[in-house]
């Protein structure tokens, strides 16, 4: 979509340089409210993600150990993926219930409560993470289907204080998963009423 000539912020000129279905790498030069004759800048383009902190009804999260190639090695995060199509509230919604199901094999029969938005790199991709508990998941191991694309080596359920320490010891540092942890903790919803 074009920006409107009135927005400060717009594209003035764009190159694609690379582009998959998950990632799209474009030389722009930007206008800004700033810098209205725009400034050049290489914008890694991805679209809309959820991000899912699944609870069980005792209160314990559920992370996946899944290979990160990019990092070279397998961390623990929680269940997260692109919207697939047009993005719309109820898209990012159905998002967070699908990678839920697909990656940990469990379901959300109390619906997800949203903990805001997350721009995970803003110095160099758009990307956009929409985060969210999953309150009181339930296991649904007919929901896993697993992407050929992904290595998911086993679903850990960690109990509150396990997950604190797990971050403050530098054994879990993904940054969806830790930005999660840091809205649950900020809105008093980490431990379970």
């Amino acid at each position: 979509m074009a920006s409107q000539p009135s927005d400060p912020w717009r594209t003035l000129v764009g190159e694609t340089l690379c582009h998959s279905p998950w990632l799209s790498v474009e030389r722009e030069t930007i206008a800004t409210p700033t810098r209205p004759q725009g400034v050049e800048w290489i914008v890694a383009r991805r679209p809309k993600a959820a991000v899912v902190a699944p609870r069980t009804p005792e209160g314990h999260y559920a992370l996946i150990r899944q290979e990160r190639l990019p990092v070279r090695r397998e961390i623990w995060e929680f269940p997260a993926g692109q919207v697939e199509g047009a993005f719309t509230a109820e898209s990012v919604r159905q998002t967070a219930c699908r990678e839920l199901g697909e990656e940990a094999g469990l379901s959300c029969p109390g619906g997800l409560i949203s903990l805001g938005i997350l721009f995970s790199s803003p110095g160099f991709t758009d990307e956009c993470c929409h985060l969210f508990l999953a309150d009181g998941v339930l296991p649904a191991p007919e929901l896993l289907q697993r992407d050929a694309n992904e290595s998911i080596h086993e679903v850990r359920f960690f109990a509150p204080e396990e997950l604190r320490r797990a971050i403050a010891d530098g054994e879990i540092n993904d940054a969806n998963t830790m930005a999660c942890f840091a809205r649950l903790v900020a809105s008093g919803l980490f431990l379970r009423a």
